[in-house]
């Protein structure tokens, strides 16, 4: 496997990232992967080497700038308020990956692809939602709701949510408005629903994490690992 730390920018904010890929110069089907609140960590970069596993170039994207992570749920929320509260905070930053990856000549450009978690998950429907060019997008225990709903045809990208029944903190009302907003704009969507899971369900350290911080997140590896082999075949097409 082939890996780098790597140094972008967005509008003079310098982001840090990861990329990897096989060995083999490629170029590769490529998936840009989102963080949770927690910021562009060990765990995301870990899915990025999974996907290389897989066969994939991968990118974890940084949206906070700088690198950052949060050390607990007050930093975590603190980083991404000050991400939604800047004007196409999101959508410069997701932009930049996304050209990066396309410059790159290890990448096929034809095929990219995005998935993310917790904010990240928000964050690449949104991107879908804006009609970026984007093979496929999922999201994992990401936020459902938009202030943009998605028009007809606005929607390029195929679309998968992988969510958890018992997450709280994504109430059955922001499913419902979901899914009656995919199926307004005519989207190709999926949505597979565990029951058990929390908010957090793929990330083994979400249980810890949750009763440090007082929320309600809890790992779940039969979703974990169900989410994920739905993932790759839809990647694998």
């Amino acid at each position: 496997m082939h890996s780098e730390n790597i140094e972008y920018a967005a509008n003079e904010l310098t982001l840090k990232g990861y990329f990897a890929r096989p060995s083999a110069p490629g170029p590769y089907p490529c998936v840009l992967v989102a963080h949770e609140w927690w910021g562009c960590n060990d765990y995301v970069r870990s899915r990025v080497d999974m996907l290389v596993a897989e066969g994939f170039a991968a990118m974890a994207i940084d949206l906070y700038g700088n690198g950052k992570t949060a050390a607990d749920g007050g930093e975590a929320a603190a980083l991404m308020n000050a991400l939604l509260e800047t004007p196409d905070g999101v959508l410069d930053r997701f932009n930049a990956a996304l050209n990066l990856v396309k410059s790159r000549s290890d990448v096929d450009t034809s095929s990219i692809s995005a998935i993310g978690y917790c904010l990240g998950g928000a964050v690449v429907l949104n991107m879908a939602r804006a009609g970026l060019d984007l093979n496929f997008v999922a999201s994992f225990h990401g936020n459902l709701s938009t202030q943009h709903a998605a028009s007809e045809g606005q929607i390029k990208a195929k679309v998968a949510v992988f969510h958890g029944n018992d997450d709280v903190m994504i109430p059955f009302e922001q499913v419902s408005a979901f899914k009656a907003e995919m199926d307004a704009a005519k989207a190709d969507y999926l949505f597979v629903g565990y029951d058990g899971a929390m908010h957090g369900f793929t990330n083994p350290l979400a249980t810890e994490r949750g009763q440090k911080n007082n929320l309600p997140l809890a790992y779940n590896k039969a979703a974990d690992t169900d989410s994920w082999s739905q993932l790759l075949e839809h990647l694998r097409g």
